[in-house]
Parts: C-alpha cells; structure tokens; sequence
C-alpha cells in the first residue's frame, strides 16, 4: 500500500487530531516510530501518513488539513513537505530529528548534509520553519543547530520498555552488537574493532546482530575468529534473549544520535563497552567502559574488565535507563508537547 491512513480515537481527548508522517519506502516501521505512534493513537485522534513517492503529496496534505498539528519523524524531504502543507494551511508543525537526517560526517559518508544541495535545502527548510524540533539527545540537538535556526527545539530521549526489555535467567560469557541501519555500517558501527577484539579473548562468546546480507558477505573476507557469530535481521523476540544471554553489549560506533540498541541492552542489565562519540556517552554515564574509536586492544581490555564486572553494575545501567529513557517518560514528553501547540 502506497499511503495507509490509520484512525484511532481516545475519547478523553477527542479535540486532538494529529497527523503523524514518516517516509516508508518499503512499507515498514522502525520499532521507535512504531513505539511513538502506539503512545499519540493512545491520546489522540490519529492519522499516520506513511509517505513514499512524490504523488503521495496531496494525500498528506488533505491529512495535515483535517488535523491540528503535524509530527514528522525525521527531517528528510517528507518534513519539508509536512512543515510546507502546515504553513500554508496554518497548522502546526513538529518535526523528530533522529539522527542520519541532520548528520555531516564526510570522512565515512554519513548523514543527510552530505548529499545534494537540494536535499540539504529540503532538511533546512523543515527544521527551520518547523514549530518545534524534538531532538533524540542533546548532541543531535548540537547537530541541528549546526545546519540551521530552528524556532524552538528541545531533547525529548527515545524511550524504552522496561517491562519488555528486562533481565530473564543467567547471564553467559556472551559479548554482543547490533549493526542495523543504511550507509557504511562497518565503519559506522566500529565492527573491525569488534572482530579484533574477539581473537584476544577466545574464552568468551561474540555475535553481531541485524546485518545485512552484504554487510555479512564483506565481514567474513575479515576472517572473523572462531569464537565469533555473525547474524542477519532478527525478531524483537529474538534479539531479547540475546540481551537477556549477554553480560556485555559493546557500541563501538564512530558516531551515534542516540543508541537504541544500546539503551535495550542496558535495560536487560548488559554490562556496556562504547566509544566516546556522539550520544553515547549521555546514555551510558558512569555505567559502563569507555574505549577510543578503532583501537582493538583498548576495547579487548575493556571488554574482559567489563565480562569480570559483578552483577551490580549491569543492574545499575538498567537503573539509568528506567530513570532516564523509559517509555513512559517518552510518552509524557510527547503528549505534553502536542497539547502545547493544540490550536
């Protein structure tokens, strides 16, 4: 389906409509753009306009003029459709910057300001003429206002399910990474230095989670060690009980806007072990190992301190992140947002 419209009405609040855009190329969702629509259908009358081609436009735009305010996830060439149909129409317009989408990494080819002028245009238009800019962590916030001059923009962190995400039996000698997303993935995500470190501790186990098939064509001419797992896309289900298994999880990422991988894997008392780049380190604190980006005998070191760790330090990152990022602090932030700017 090109352009699905879903309605969902709360009759605690039935004044509210909301017009909820996301760019859909293959008809899926991201967990956290499922995890948010879930939170605003729950409060407000709903509609999600799940944006692929061009000819899509003018069905956005009938959407966006029966609601009262729009939310767009990310910034790419749908936001400034989303914030142009808004203004025109005199509604409001929020728009989520995620990360990729306000990104200038050219040594690695990463980010939206490394591609076309055009597409640059698109981004800056929307985050500055957007009512709002909810950023995923303060140095995504940083990164947006690099690019441009937002009206007004605040952090509001992705939010994790607690009850979801959660210990369950015996942790292993288990040291584990998940490598999804588009662009140069072993780079992005550090996996050399993951692959290296393995070969220094044969003792322990280690799996890369969610590569893709190229990706895991490319990583095996590496020669990964015998103690080492590589797996493609697995289930929510699944990739629970590997963090479940796990005494570490490693984020050995060149960059990051926030780490939902990461943040997961905390929440079932994974010991971490990152890098000190991007968000990384507004996720995990004092919880965790910090190693340089591409060195593998630094992050072997930190990896077996992290593996010898006792129980309470994977029991307080968890703690961090039921403080910090739970679902329900997420869904607060939203809601309340929303409200604000209900005209």
């Amino acid at each position: 389906m090109i352009f699905k419209i879903d309605k969902h009405k709360n009759k605690a609040h039935p004044e509210m409509r909301v017009a909820f855009v996301c760019y859909s190329p293959n008809g899926s969702y991201s967990s956290f753009i499922k995890a948010d629509y879930k939170i605003i259908s729950k409060y407000f009358y709903t509609y999600i306009v799940s944006y692929r081609r061009m000819w899509d436009s003018l069905a956005m735009m009938m959407i966006i003029w029966r609601s009262d305010v729009s939310l767009t996830w990310f910034a790419g060439g749908h936001a400034f459709l989303a914030v142009l149909f808004s203004k025109i129409l005199r509604k409001k317009a929020i728009i989520i910057a995620g990360g990729f989408d306000v990104a200038y990494v050219p040594e690695i080819n990463y980010g939206r300001f490394t591609q076309s002028w055009h597409k640059k245009m698109f981004t800056q238009f929307a985050l500055n003429y957007a009512d709002l800019v909810l950023s995923v962590s303060d140095f995504t916030k940083t990164d947006v206002l690099s690019h441009s001059k937002p009206k007004n923009i605040i952090t509001l962190y992705n939010g994790i399910d607690t009850n979801k995400f959660k210990r369950w039996g015996e942790k292993c000698n288990l040291v584990i990474t998940v490598a999804s997303g588009s662009g140069n993935i072993i780079k992005l995500k550090g996996l050399s230095s993951f692959i290296m470190a393995a070969t220094y501790i044969p003792e322990a186990k280690f799996v890369v989670l969610g590569l893709s098939e190229t990706d895991m064509r490319t990583l095996k001419t590496l020669n990964p060690p015998r103690n080492m797992k590589l797996f493609g896309s697995v289930s929510q289900e699944v990739l629970i009980k590997w963090y479940q298994k796990a005494k570490v999880y490693c984020q050995l990422s060149y960059r990051e806007s926030f780490g939902m991988a990461l943040a997961e894997a905390m929440s079932c008392e994974c010991v971490p072990v990152v890098t000190k780049r991007g968000a990384l380190q507004e996720v995990v604190g004092d919880t965790g190992f910090y190693v340089p980006y591409g060195n593998p005998d630094a992050t072997a070191k930190a990896i077996k301190k992290a593996l010898n760790s006792s129980e309470n330090l994977g029991k307080k990152s968890r703690e961090r992140v039921e403080n910090m990022f739970s679902i329900e602090k997420r869904a607060t932030g939203l809601v309340e947002t929303i409200r604000g700017y209900n005209n």
